[in-house]
C-alpha cells in the first residue's frame, strides 16, 4: 500500500477505537435527570462575576431573577473591575424585575496569583456565606456558579437542585448551548462541543468512582461544604480552564460530580465573527495542553491523521487511482461524520453539515498552534484586557 493509504488505514483504527472506546463522547444523551423534588427545598446563593457586561446583562440577569425556586434564594453579582457599568445596570435590573434579592459585590483589582473570575467568585462567595453567619441563617447549602452570559429558564435552578438532592450530586454542571446563530457559529460552536466531549467523556464523568473529572463552568452547581472541603476557588485560583480544575477538586475532596448538555439553559453571547471565536479558543487551547510542547507537538500530527487524512485520502483515491487509500479515507470520513451528527442535532444544524469536520478541525489546528505562539509571545491567555501567564505551580493538579 501508498503512504498515505498506511496513513488512511491509521484513521480508520483511530475512528474505530474512537467510536466505541471513548466512553461514547459522541452520543448526547447525557442531560438532567427529571426526579421527584425534594421535601425541603435547601438555601441557594446564585454567584455571578460579571467583567464589562453590560450588552449581555439586560438578557441573562432577568433570567436569574425569574427563577421559580420554592426556597430560600439570593444573587450576588460579583462587579469584576467593569468600566462599563456593569454593576450599577445589575441594580437597575433588580429594581425593574423584582426577584430574590441581588446584592452587587465589588472586589477591586484580583491579587497576583489569581485569575479575574476565580477572584471574582471567591468574593461573592464570601459574602454569600457571611450574609449567612449574619443573619443565623448558617449560610447557602448550595451555590449555583452562572457566567453573566447565560440565560435560564425559570425552572433550571429547580431542576438542578432536584439533581442533586436525589442523587446525592456534590457538583451537577450543565453545558450550555451556546448561540449558533451565524455561519461561523454555526461551522464552529457545535465541533467545540464535540471536542470537549471528546476530551471529557460525560459518561465517564458522570460514572460513580471515575477518575475522568470536568464540568462547564457556565452553569455549576456546588455544595457548600463540599466547596468548604475542597478549598474551591483558593486550590485553583490560577487555573485558566476553571471549569475542568473545579471539578477536579471537588472530585479530590470525595464529592460526586455530573456533567451534561443543557435543554433549558442558553449562552447569549455572540461570536458572530470567525475573529471573536479564534479568541475564544486560543484563550486557553494551549493551557489545555498544560503548555506543554511534546503535547502540542502530539495534537496536531493526531488532528492531521485522525481528522485531515480521511479526506485527503479520498482525493488521493479519486485522483491519483490510489483504490485503497481512497476506500480507507471513505471509511474513515464516514465514521467521522456518523460522530458529529448528533451534535449538529442537539444544534439544530442541519446533519449535512457533519462533512465539513476535517475543516473545523483544520481550523482547530491553527487556532491549537496560535494558542502556542501567543504564549511564547507573553501575551498567554488573554481576555477582555488582562494576561494571565502559565501557572507557576499548577493548583488543580
Amino acid at each position: 500500500m501508498s503512504t498515505i493509504a498506511w496513513i488512511a488505514l491509521g484513521s480508520v483504527a483511530a475512528w474505530a477505537w474512537l467510536l466505541l472506546g471513548q466512553g461514547f463522547f459522541w452520543r448526547t444523551d447525557q442531560r438532567l435527570p427529571r426526579l421527584a423534588e425534594p421535601d425541603r427545598w435547601p438555601s441557594v446563593a446564585v454567584v455571578v462575576p460579571a467583567r464589562d457586561e453590560a450588552g449581555v446583562l439586560p438578557l441573562s440577569l432577568p433570567s436569574l431573577l425569574a427563577q421559580d425556586y420554592p426556597g430560600p434564594l439570593e444573587i450576588f453579582l460579583v462587579d469584576d473591575g467593569s468600566t462599563d457599568g456593569t454593576g450599577d445596570l445589575a441594580r437597575t435590573l433588580a429594581v425593574r424585575y423584582g426577584g430574590p434579592p441581588l446584592t452587587v459585590v465589588s472586589p477591586g483589582a484580583p491579587e497576583p496569583g489569581w485569575t479575574g473570575k476565580l477572584w471574582a467568585l471567591r468574593h461573592g462567595i464570601a459574602r454569600a456565606r457571611a450574609r449567612g453567619a449574619a443573619d443565623g441563617s448558617g449560610g447557602p447549602e448550595y451555590l449555583l456558579l452562572t457566567d453573566a452570559d447565560i440565560a435560564h429558564e425559570p425552572d433550571s435552578l429547580r431542576e438542578l437542585v432536584a439533581a442533586a438532592t436525589a442523587n446525592g450530586l456534590d457538583l451537577v454542571s450543565q453545558m450550555a448551548r451556546l448561540r449558533a446563530s451565524t455561519g461561523w457559529e454555526r461551522l464552529v460552536v457545535p465541533a467545540f462541543v464535540y471536542f470537549f466531549a471528546k476530551l471529557y467523556p460525560f459518561r465517564r464523568v458522570n460514572r460513580p468512582g471515575a477518575r475522568t473529572a470536568a464540568a462547564a463552568g457556565g452553569c455549576v452547581l456546588l455544595r457548600t461544604e463540599v466547596a468548604v472541603r475542597a478549598r474551591v476557588p483558593e486550590v485553583i485560583r490560577q487555573a485558566v480552564i476553571d471549569d475542568v480544575s473545579l471539578a477536579r477538586a471537588v472530585q479530590g475532596a470525595g464529592g460526586r460530580i455530573w456533567l451534561g448538555l443543557a435543554d433549558r439553559v442558553d449562552s447569549i453571547r455572540p461570536y458572530p465573527r470567525l475573529a471573536d471565536l479564534w479568541r475564544m479558543v486560543t484563550r486557553s487551547a494551549y493551557a489545555q495542553l498544560w503548555h506543554n510542547p511534546v503535547l502540542l507537538a502530539g495534537t496536531v500530527a493526531g488532528l492531521a491523521v485522525v481528522y485531515l487524512a480521511p479526506p485527503a485520502a479520498v482525493c488521493v483515491g479519486l485522483l491519483a487511482g490510489d483504490t485503497a487509500a481512497g476506500l480507507l479515507g471513505a471509511v474513515a470520513w464516514a465514521v467521522m461524520t456518523g460522530t458529529y451528527v448528533p451534535m449538529l442535532r442537539y444544534y439544530r444544524q442541519s446533519p449535512w453539515r457533519a462533512l465539513l469536520l476535517p475543516f473545523t478541525a483544520s481550523l482547530y489546528l491553527c487556532m491549537t498552534v496560535d494558542s502556542a505562539v501567543r504564549h511564547h509571545r507573553g501575551r498567554g491567555a488573554a481576555w477582555k484586557g488582562r494576561t494571565y501567564p502559565r501557572p507557576e505551580v499548577a493548583p488543580d493538579r
